[in-house]
This record gives structure tokens, sequence and C-alpha cells, in this order.
């Protein structure tokens, strides 16, 4: 039974997982690991710590889908919605700029579980707080080297980290990426953030007439959210939860800040922008380093192949589009790319 190995539990390599163990002509190992104590990525969502029903989306908000991809991702679309892991947003966001034909959608038990409908799919296993340091080649297979624990071999790796954390790998790997695709990863680039999650205890009002609303003239904010209002859902028991996304200039000057210091920064902006908010009862800032890909890698067409025998194979947004379409497009190139090896 041959070992897959997937670098990365976001949309790419959760779709990935389950894409494999649907198409796979002969049975598969599959296994996911993640430098995250979670699953998600940049679609993750985190929870309250005094109450785990209140969470909290750090990451993407709402998933806009084209015409184009309303037909040719329809099935994706299709089985989201079946399942009620995404429904239509019909909650007022202020200033979102929508486009003729657009649809937009909101998954009402917070966007990671996209991820967690994926990976349950897939069947595999799962490791998380696995960061991967070497990629060595032994005996036609690939030895996988991790900070804690022990190296393992797979006969098929995938990486669908962001771009600049391929080109951090150590090992075999930095000599088999050709100077032609070394040039390519190097020219991923993305914006940096942090994104602000608040909780609230329950019967806690917080009164704005919108759910969601764009900033345009502060310096540090760029979009606030009510989650639970986002999704349409009030509960009794059950606070509200915020989530505050800087701008990207905001998050590139303070990049290596501390994250206390951070959060100070975001909570006086806050201030002026919705005055006299209640104190939250817990708060998570997340600095998101690689936040949306600026400039995907030229020419690679939705997936990067380092090595034939045995397959070495990069995904992700950084190769297509920084969206949840990008990731599909992504996650189907590294499919076709797969599938005359399983």
């Amino acid at each position: 039974m041959a070992r897959v190995l997937i670098v990365g539990a976001g949309l790419t390599g959760s779709l990935c997982a389950a894409l494999l163990r649907r198409e796979a002509s002969s049975p598969l190992r599959l296994t996911v690991w993640d430098k995250a104590g979670d699953s998600g990525g940049r679609m993750t969502t985190a929870s309250s710590p005094h109450n785990p029903q209140s969470t909290v989306d750090l990451g993407a908000q709402y998933i806009t889908c084209t015409p184009h991809y309303a037909k040719t991702h329809q099935s994706f679309y299709d089985e989201l919605l079946a399942g009620g892991i995404l429904k239509p947003l019909i909650s007022p966001i202020d200033g979102m700029v929508t486009k003729e034909g657009d649809c937009n959608f909101v998954a009402p038990h917070g966007v990671s579980s996209i991820i967690n409908h994926y990976l349950k799919q897939s069947g595999a296993d799962i490791c998380f707080r696995q960061r991967v340091t070497q990629i060595n080649l032994r005996d036609n297979k690939w030895e996988v080297s991790r900070e804690t624990g022990s190296s393992e071999q797979f006969d098929i790796v995938v990486l669908t980290m962001p771009a600049p954390q391929i080109l951090q790998l150590r090992g075999d790997i930095t000599n088999l990426i050709s100077e032609c695709q070394r040039q390519q990863l190097e020219s991923v680039s993305y914006s940096s953030r942090y994104a602000l999650g608040l909780f609230y205890e329950a019967g806690t009002k917080i009164d704005v007439p919108w759910a969601g609303r764009y900033i345009t003239s502060n310096p540090c904010i760029r979009f606030i959210s009510i989650d639970n209002k986002k999704r349409n859902i009030e509960s009794s028991e059950i606070g509200p939860s915020l989530v505050i996304h800087t701008t990207v200039p905001f998050g590139v000057t303070h990049l290596e800040h501390s994250t206390e210091d951070v959060q100070e920064l975001i909570f006086k902006q806050l201030e002026n922008i919705v005055p006299g908010l209640p104190q939250p009862v817990a708060t998570k800032c997340q600095k998101w380093r690689h936040s949306q890909v600026t400039n995907a890698a030229a020419n690679s067409l939705g997936q990067m192949t380092l090595h034939l025998q045995p397959l070495l194979v990069c995904g992700g947004d950084g190769f297509t589009q920084s969206n949840f379409d990008g990731c599909i497009t992504s996650a189907l190139c590294v499919l076709e790319a797969l599938k005359n090896h399983i």
C-alpha cells in the first residue's frame, strides 16, 4: 500500500486528501501533517476557551463564487450546500463590493468546517504540531523529518504550505528544485495582516446595524465581523464573537512585534470605530505572515512537480489564486499530476 504524505491541513491539503481517497485505483495510506495545533490553515476557526460553541473565523470570512466557477466547480458547491456546510450569505456586510452574478456563501459552523469535511472524507491519519524540517531521498522513497518525532518514509509527498516555507526545507529537496522552479517559488508573494478574535459572555448585546463592515479610513483596521450575526445564528446560550482584520500596511509594519502589543493597538483603534464595546471574556490574536497571495508562481498551472520518481509535488493558492476556487483548482491539478502514480 503506497504511503502518501500531504503537508498542510488547509483547504488545498484537505481537498487533495479527499480527492485522492475518491480517485485512487489502489488502496492508499494517507497521512496529513500540519505545523499548527488544528486544521484549517488560512480557513481556521478559533473557539472560546470558556465555551467551545462560541467560535470566530480568523482567516477567510465568506466565499465568493463567480458565474464561471459556479459552473466549473458546481459539484463542490452542491456537495457543501447539500451538507449544510455552506449556506448563502444573507447578513448585511457594509462596504462589500459585489459583481453581477456573484454568489456569496458563509459557513454556519465556522469556515474550518469545510476543511474538516474533506479530512473526514479522506480517512487520513492527521497529525498536528508536525513541522517538517527536511526531505531526503532514501531507497527510492522520501524520508521526511520533523521538528519533534522520528522521521518517516513515504512513496509520495504533496507540499501545500506557502512557497517561502517550501524554500526553507532542508535536505535533498534543496538540490532537486531546479533553478527555474526556485525562481518561480521565490516570485510568490503574500500580504501580511493580523486578525483579532473577541469572545463575549452569553447575553451580551452589540448594537450595530451590520454583520460585517469594511473600514476604509483607518490605518489599522480593514474589516470587522460579528461572526454569529454573519452566519445568521442567534443564541441565548452562546455569546457573540467579533473578528477584526487589520490593514496590510499595519500588518507589515508590526509583523515582528509581539501579539500582545499588536492586540493593544487594535483595541485602541476599535474603540474609535465601535465605541463602548464591552470587555471580552477571551481574545485570540492571529498573525498571518502569509495572508493572501499577491503574486502567484508564473506558468505553474496549479501545481509544481519537483520530482517524478518518487513523486514530490507542490500545490496551494501560491500556484493559482488566493481564494476558495483557487485552492480547488490547485487540488484538482495535484490530483492530475498524481493520477498515473496511484
